[in-house]
């Protein structure tokens, strides 16, 4: 089994192969073991191994309720999220998996934040672990704005085996981007 758990990042101005951008902050035994699940055409399957079924949160609607359902097990004091989403425009071409926006409104003489998260398209088929670590990422920005220490703490309490997720879904992505099929569709 491939694992990353938590890991070292390797220096910025080390680059790792452009068919491995999304794993480039990782250190250079785990790469390599990744090169060897390439190499052997063995990246899906180990994929498919860990994760053997697609979740079942298709609509908006369900996707709101799964959203909401984790801020309100674990951060009630929040602030409300008004609209959550699946979008298309949302590809792994910008490098985002999906966006949380705040939109500030002026009323009655009151500013007021209306916070939605909307989750890339390519996640309505994909493994529950995926789109529970993206819509934690996502509501972790409710309280922490910047992709600090506090922020990361805040998602492994939300979702304690978060950065196993991320590391997975960043394995995917590879796998997408090496031209491979959607696993799950």
């Amino acid at each position: 089994m491939l694992e990353c758990g938590f890991f070292q990042l390797r220096h910025p101005h080390v680059s790792a192969p452009s068919h491995l951008k999304y794993l480039s902050a990782y250190p250079d035994h785990v790469l390599s073991q990744v090169r060897r699940l390439i190499d052997e055409g063995r990246l899906a399957e180990h994929l498919r191994q860990r994760y053997p079924a697609a979740h079942a949160v298709r609509t908006d609607k369900a996707l709101y309720g799964y959203v909401q359902d984790l801020k309100d097990e674990y951060l009630r004091n929040a602030e409300p999220v008004a609209k959550v989403g699946y979008d298309s425009k949302i590809g792994i071409v910008q490098q985002a998996l999906g966006l949380h926006t705040a939109i500030s409104r002026v009323q009655g003489g009151k500013l007021k934040a209306k916070h939605e998260i909307r989750i890339g398209s390519v996640f309505r088929d994909a493994p529950e672990a995926f789109l529970r670590m993206i819509a934690v990422h996502e509501l972790a920005h409710l309280k922490e704005k910047q992709h600090d220490k506090a922020f990361y703490k805040l998602c492994c309490w939300m979702e304690p085996d978060y950065h196993q997720y991320e590391f997975d879904l960043r394995l995917y992505l590879t796998q997408l981007e090496l031209g491979g099929d959607r696993l799950w569709g």
